[in-house]
């Protein structure tokens, strides 16, 4: 078997072209089924069900899990098995959400009566209008393509693609209804990226007690070096007995000060610090501490308790070590 780069090339451009136009069809013909669709899953006290056979089973499981973690309980439930026991686990205050391109698989039309005697209202997504599904349903989203991408028109490709794009409409036409932010976002990824981000407070990552580099006004050079050299934070701060920051000073202002060839040894802490250092409320996000970092190219950030006082301190290291950077 010979290998065309440039057929397979062309094929995949083709593809994408066809999925495209079929996405811009869909489109184009959404209209108040789609708000109403958006109305009813609003409404469910329980949760919405997915359910789908073949191509559209692996589409729904997605649409399920988007649904999910955007603020819309749901689940996927297969067709077969439902009919072999697993439809008690759909409740009337539950809502099915129905994909099938034909509208006609086997395993989907048997339960639909029981689906329907049940009371849980029932949404489709499906490419035939006049099918069985569609005529059962509450609403039915249009997900009919004029040709697979497929170069035989028979691997279901535009038409799952339309699927898929369908139910992320719903998921974010929810997700703006129900008023969802990110912080909501992150509550339900905690293991994430983003719910490091989002979840992850100062106070969680800070170095805390004797581990904060700390020294008085009056302290000698050689003190405040020894302070840096101990807490290994490349900085210490200034600060007056009752915990009021009045500066810092850092690995980089050593070296600022060798360079000026002053005699070091009979300077106090208050007149080599950096006065009014950059600081963070103790409960504020640790991306907020690596964003005031990096837009003020700093390395180290003091972090303060509800009365202002010092509470903490972290460096990039430290973000970097949660995983916030």
């Amino acid at each position: 078997m010979s290998f065309d780069s440039a057929q397979a090339l062309r094929l995949a451009q083709e593809t994408l072209a066809i999925e495209a136009q079929a996405l811009l069809r869909v489109r184009a013909r959404l209209g108040d089924s789609l708000a109403r669709a958006v109305q009813l899953m609003l409404a469910v006290q329980g949760r919405v069900v997915v359910m789908g056979i073949g191509k559209s089973g692996h589409v729904g499981r997605k649409i399920a899990a988007t649904l999910s973690s955007t603020g819309t309980p749901a689940m996927f439930v297969h067709p077969a098995e439902a009919s072999h026991g697993d439809l008690g686990t759909i409740k009337p205050v539950d809502l099915v959400l129905a994909i099938s391109n034909s509208g006609e698989s086997e395993e989907l039309t048997a339960i639909l009566p029981l689906i329907k005697r049940l009371g849980a209202p029932l949404v489709a997504i499906t490419g035939e209008a006049r099918s069985t599904l569609a005529r059962c349903a509450d609403q039915v989203l249009d997900s009919s393509v004029e040709k697979e991408a497929c170069p035989l028109n028979l691997a279901p490709t535009a038409s799952t693609t339309a699927q898929l794009a369908l139910g992320d409409a719903l998921a974010v036409a929810l997700l703006d209804a129900r008023g969802f932010k990110a912080e909501d976002f992150a509550r339900s990824h905690p293991g994430g990226a983003l719910g490091r981000r989002l979840l992850t407070r100062v106070s969680d990552i800070m170095r805390t007690g004797g581990d904060v580099p700390r020294v008085a006004p009056d302290a000698d050079f050689s003190t405040l070096m020894q302070e840096i050299t101990r807490k290994g934070l490349g900085a210490t701060a200034i600060a007056d007995p009752e915990g009021r920051v009045l500066g810092i000073f850092t690995d980089g202002d050593l070296r600022r000060l060798v360079e000026t060839g002053r005699d070091l040894r009979g300077l106090k802490a208050r007149q080599v610090m950096h006065p009014n250092p950059r600081t963070i409320d103790s409960q504020a996000l640790a991306a907020e501490a690596a964003r005031l970092m990096e837009k003020h190219r700093i390395t180290v950030l003091l972090a303060l308790d509800g009365s202002g006082k010092l509470a903490g301190a972290l460096n990039t290291n430290d973000l970097m070590r949660a995983k916030v950077i």
